[in-house]
């Protein structure tokens, strides 16, 4: 199956089967916390979703891994639309970052245990590349929507870093019973609020990143 392409960092959906693919994962959510990721699971929910179980194949061919990509991209989209339509200026690099990863979470709040399971199975040695691939699609939407379009040393910094905070403030959301996940969201500003040095760090670094290669043709990621 093919996927479509774009200059634009972030996750691009395939147009191929997109809606039958949407309805499959409805189905599959509810479903996950009880039986995991598993083939048996995709098979089901492309018959509750009002297909037959050949849809599931046409639809997902790389079975339970393609399934669990498409989620991580639905998330993404699902955040990045959110975010569109809040009232954030460009220039609130902060307030865009901190926004993105609460919209992002709180959308998912109904699924925190699908995501558990998620993070359960891409640990899983065969599935670590996917793992990889989709925090760094997440991480480099964050940040382009933000405003960020560096290709520098710094490209590379903001990205490990906000790597760290995110998977962080993804663990403490997972298990926070908080009202509101109060906690997950003081978590999160104090753990940008340490961060926010990479500023100083470009300054004392200087024009040391310049001449550096364009990092997506480095990483070869398919976004």
């Amino acid at each position: 199956m093919s996927e479509a392409t774009s200059d634009r960092p972030g996750p691009v959906a395939p147009e191929h089967l997109l809606a039958e693919k949407r309805r499959i994962l409805t189905a599959a959510l509810p479903d996950v916390p009880f039986d995991g990721w598993t083939q048996r699971l995709l098979v089901q929910a492309a018959q509750t979703a009002g297909f037959d179980a050949a849809m599931a194949a046409r639809a997902f061919p790389g079975g339970t891994r393609d399934l669990l990509d498409f989620f991580m991209r639905e998330t993404d989209r699902r955040m990045l639309e959110a975010l569109a339509a809040q009232a954030i200026g460009p220039d609130k690099v902060r307030e865009r970052i901190a926004g993105a990863i609460r919209l992002r979470l709180e959308g998912e709040i109904l699924h925190r245990e699908a995501i558990r399971k998620a993070l359960a199975a891409m640990a899983l040695p065969p599935n670590v590349p996917l793992a990889l691939k989709g925090l760094y699609r997440t991480i480099d939407a964050i940040w382009y929507a933000a405003g960020d379009h560096a290709t520098d040393l710094n490209f590379y910094t903001k990205r490990l870093t906000l790597a760290g905070v995110y998977a962080a403030t993804l663990t403490c959301w997972l298990d926070d019973t908080s009202e509101g996940q109060a906690q997950t969201w003081t978590f999160l500003d104090r753990r940008l609020n340490d961060v926010m040095s990479i500023g100083r760090l470009k300054k004392r670094l200087g024009g040391l990143g310049k001449n550096f290669p364009d990092p997506r043709h480095l990483l070869k990621i398919r976004l």
